[in-house]
């Protein structure tokens, strides 16, 4: 099997990489080829294999795309893209990025012909929907994406699902929740903090939190979102029917129980690193966030958290320890 992952250099896409050269197989087949995409080269320490061929360029180039796709790998992971603040304060990046890449990867996979149709797997987002949200939100609530972002987002799953249609790619949009905890430098997005409120106190550093501790959105860990994406190269693409694209599971939980989850997993001493600093901007933001939805056509198809109790039944302490494991070697202590 040959497969393909472009953005390969972001965070996710670094740990599917190295999750696929550990595994070696994918959709119970040999991995025989890992190709690596990205608009930037990797640094040094990103290959995760000797063997992955690294490829840099613009996949909404034609030519590049087309030349990535001349050895037809059978599984594709599109997960090219910018942040919701880049998305909003560069208009015409955001769309070159998030939306462009799409269309180009889905038509050099159309050019390729000769009956060609792999599995590609995009990484979508809950920012397709808008408000105003109920308590939960259905799988079927309207797309209304009230950013930039969430537009392209939408824009992506609609050409994705008529693609598939035209049987161009076999295609499976998942809407990750929001992932956390995220390793690296801080981010100052509109979700960021969620993150830096646990990375940045358990590395012994002050993080500001801008917004109540009443606040609740949707999360997952980077250990979940790997999972789903393996899963979702999976699984047979006639279960999905014409709707290709479906939410992720995820954790629902509040700042407070962020708070709570990192002093019973690390301490008190830990949590005092924490200062808040209200921003109303940021404050307004937070109001729009969705909190909680069903994911029961994702259940139904075999999505699992990872095996650490994340799911509907897990808690955020989860979370924490999972990045514990995975970002900080498993050798964090109080």
């Amino acid at each position: 099997m040959k497969v393909a992952i472009v953005g390969a250099n972001g965070m996710i896409g670094r740990k599917l990489a190295a999750w696929l050269a550990t595994s070696g197989q994918l959709a119970g087949r040999e991995i025989e080829s890992l190709i690596l995409v990205d608009a930037l080269p990797p640094s040094s320490d990103a290959n995760p294999s000797p063997q992955a061929e690294i490829e840099t360029g613009d996949i909404a180039n034609a030519r590049f795309a087309e030349r990535i796709l001349a050895g037809r790998p059978d599984a594709i992971f599109h997960l090219a893209a910018t942040v919701m603040g880049q998305a909003e304060s560069d208009f015409p990046a955001g769309y070159r990025i998030n939306f462009d890449t799409t269309r180009g990867l889905l038509d050099a996979a159309r050019r390729v012909g000769e009956g060609y149709c792999p599995r590609l797997v995009y990484a979508s987002s809950t920012a397709v929907y808008g408000t105003p949200y109920p308590e939960v939100i259905p799988e079927d609530f309207f797309h209304t994406p009230q950013s930039s972002y969430g537009t392209q987002k939408a824009m992506s799953e609609l050409l994705l699902a008529d693609y598939t249609r035209r049987g161009f790619v076999d295609g499976i949009g998942i809407r990750l929740p929001t992932i956390c905890v995220r390793p690296g430098a801080p981010t100052y997005g509109s979700s960021g903090f969620f993150s830096n409120i646990v990375r940045e106190p358990l590395a012994g550093r002050e993080a500001v939190l801008p917004v109540r501790e009443s606040v609740r959105h949707w999360f997952s860990s980077p250990r979940a979102a790997v999972a789903y994406l393996v899963h979702a190269a999976s699984i047979d693409g006639a279960r999905l029917g014409e709707r290709r694209s479906l939410t992720m599971p995820g954790i629902s939980a509040t700042v407070g129980e962020e708070i709570a989850a990192l002093r019973t997993v690390a301490g008190d001493k830990v949590v005092k690193r924490i200062r808040h600093e209200p921003d109303p901007a940021m404050e307004a933001i937070a109001a729009g966030l969705p909190q909680r939805f069903t994911t029961d056509r994702a259940d139904a198809l075999g999505f699992r958290a990872d095996g650490l109790g994340l799911g509907p039944e897990g808690s955020f302490d989860d979370i924490i320890r999972i990045h514990i494991e995975d970002d900080l070697g498993g050798t964090w202590a109080r």
